[in-house]
């Protein structure tokens, strides 16, 4: 029975991630909210749990992008990173099939953007934010958007 306390206390020191980042899955921040992103991303990195997709709505500037489309499985991506502060950039993907825009590249180097999507997180090098998600699904309630500039695409 000794051994109980003990077992209780690490199961409590390691479930507090994934308690904490439970409560943060629930709403989707009104307005950017890049605090509550890095927050996210470092309880990811810290060990939390994987695989689990995360509401978020974030603010920057664009530092790169891909200037080719690419196909994957679930059609034509393009990609592009944002800078959302504390020298953290992030990956948006933007599913061109699902969305009604311009030629990619849409977006260019300097660009100011607003996003609001599916933060995803399998490991430190493939994580992104995916905002071409209709809000449609059981899983995921949210319709994600994107403005570049002042001008908005869904």
């Amino acid at each position: 029975m000794i051994f109980r306390p003990v077992l209780l206390a690490a199961a409590a020191c390691l479930l507090a991630p994934v308690a904490a980042m439970a409560q943060n899955v629930g709403s989707m921040p009104a307005s950017c909210d890049n605090s509550k992103f890095l927050s996210d991303q470092q309880g990811f990195e810290q060990g939390g749990p994987r695989r689990i997709d995360l509401p978020e709505h974030i603010c920057g500037q664009v530092i790169a992008l891909s200037p080719r489309a690419r196909r994957t499985r679930s059609g034509v991506h393009g990609y592009f990173y944002l800078n959302v502060g504390q020298g953290v950039s992030i990956r948006i993907v933007s599913n061109l099939d699902e969305m009604n825009a311009p030629q990619w590249p849409w977006v260019k180097k300097g660009d100011q953007v607003e996003v609001q999507g599916r933060y995803y997180f399998d490991s430190p090098r493939q994580q992104g934010v995916d905002w071409t998600h209709r809000g449609t699904g059981r899983k995921w309630q949210w319709p994600g958007y994107i403005v570049v500039n002042g001008t908005r695409y869904e």
